[in-house]
């Protein structure tokens, strides 16, 4: 049986085979680290939905804590696969689901400290619980990934973790357009207990999508440069399928940011079209991780 740094193919293993040493506690795989952070994400679900219910102001402080618990878990997570597959661990949809999820979970961090957000926190911990369960229950969508994916390039990988963060903001700005329908619906038909009597106003959720929507753009525009510079050198390493999908999903950004800026898109229509955009993304992350090259790749060892 070949070694999976010769073959190229990383096998299941557990935590403990790499380090005996280690305290018994850490040799829990990698998976069972992503489960215990979702565990921690549903929490802060159920959490903020008995809150709601019960018509209760959320707990910001609590909720963040939460929150922040199961970041800690889910980035120790990636971080063993990563050492496992040598590299930032966006080999398979499995993998980019996890990612996309902890990029909008590291950015709320930051967001909803700085704008005291009471909803957010509760808005996220749904993103990132469906996410995460999703992924976790779908075996298929985490076959043994190819070790050392980028092959050593740092620009690549850089490029690629860039373009995926981009995606956690773009998570971000979704669940606060969610927000705006939410109060735009609430306003209209007078219901202002419950759920929707905890909302931002609708100009402070305006102001919030503009930067989130910006933010969004410049950094998947940086992580397409950065490609474009190893690109241009080596045509060949192009994947037609990937870059299109990436090329689509900037173009309907940049055109969205475009169109707000000038005013030309603002209000409930600007919402209802982030939130679509947004699926379409989540619907083309298993093309973009499908997309990999695998021609060269041996087949994987015998488990």
């Amino acid at each position: 049986m070949p070694r999976p740094e010769s073959s190229g193919l990383r096998p299941r293993r557990a935590w403990g085979t790499v380090s005996d040493s280690l305290p018994t506690m850490l040799h829990f795989t990698d998976r069972t680290w992503l489960w215990f952070a979702a565990a921690c994400y549903l929490a802060g679900f159920a959490l903020g939905t008995v809150a709601v219910i019960r018509e209760r102001k959320l707990s910001r402080a609590l909720m963040y804590f939460i929150i922040s618990a199961g970041f800690t878990l889910q980035t120790f997570g990636l971080y063993l696969r990563g050492l496992e597959v040598k590299g930032c661990p966006l080999g398979n949809t499995f993998e980019l689901f996890q990612f996309v999820a902890w990029s909008a979970i590291a950015l709320y961090l930051v967001i909803g400290a700085t704008f005291r957000l009471s909803l957010l926190g509760y808005f996220t911990s749904v993103l990132a619980t469906a996410l995460t369960v999703v992924s976790l229950s779908f075996p298929a969508w985490d076959p043994p990934a190819r070790v050392n994916l980028f092959g050593g390039n740092s620009w690549i990988e850089f490029h690629a973790a860039l373009a995926l963060f981009s995606y956690g903001v773009f998570a971000l700005l979704t669940l606060t357009a969610l927000m705006y329908v939410l109060q735009v619906f609430s306003l209209k038909r007078q219901h202002l207990h419950g759920l929707f009597s905890f909302l931002p106003s609708i100009r402070e959720l305006d102001h919030i999508c503009l930067r989130l929507l910006s933010a969004g753009v410049v950094l998947l525009s940086a992580s397409l440069a950065v490609g474009a510079v190893y690109w241009i050198d080596d045509t060949s390493t192009v994947n037609a399928l990937k870059l299109s999908v990436t090329l689509a999903v900037w173009g309907a950004y940049a055109l969205v940011l475009v169109l707000r800026l000038r005013n030309r898109l603002v209000g409930k229509r600007l919402a209802w079209l982030l939130l679509v955009i947004f699926a379409g993304v989540i619907v083309s992350l298993p093309l973009v991780s499908g997309s990999h090259s695998t021609a060269s790749a041996p087949a994987a060892p015998a488990r």
